[in-house]
């Protein structure tokens, strides 16, 4: 399996936003990319994730879809008003594998998406299927 990990030189994805209600697995992100030399910013919600995109442009976005306040659909379709170039650069992690609405939002996407629960190899295996995007 290729890897992000071995020359984060000359990657395009450098800096991360981690949009998730649950600081301690935004957390978790943070600490195992920031390990593999991403720089990674998080957000609790997908307001303070919409504050943040005002003013910087992360090169990767791993965005919860259920929140309270602003869920992740609703943060992309925000993000897709004021910045659309940004929109290419989703990972969404759910655990509502299944679910249709959640589905259908990420065919009619065509996002990249992470099932819970998500280990270091499938986060960055997904962060490397997004720089081929890229």
């Amino acid at each position: 399996m290729s890897s992000l990990i071995t020359d984060p030189e000359k990657r395009r994805i450098r800096s991360v936003l981690v949009v998730d209600d649950d600081v301690e697995l935004a957390m978790m992100y943070r600490e195992l990319l920031g390990s593999e030399g991403f720089e990674v910013v998080t957000a609790s919600n997908g307001v303070d994730a919409l504050k943040y995109i005002m003013t910087e442009s992360p090169d990767a976005i791993i965005c919860d879809i259920m929140m309270p306040h602003m869920p992740g659909d609703m943060f992309y379709l925000a993000v897709e008003r004021v910045k659309p170039d940004l929109c290419k650069r989703f990972i969404f992690v759910t655990s509502y594998e299944g679910n249709p609405k959640v589905e259908a939002f990420f065919k009619a996407n065509k996002a990249l998406v992470l099932y819970k629960p998500v280990t270091l190899g499938k986060l960055t295996g997904t962060l490397n299927i997004l720089e081929k995007r890229l």
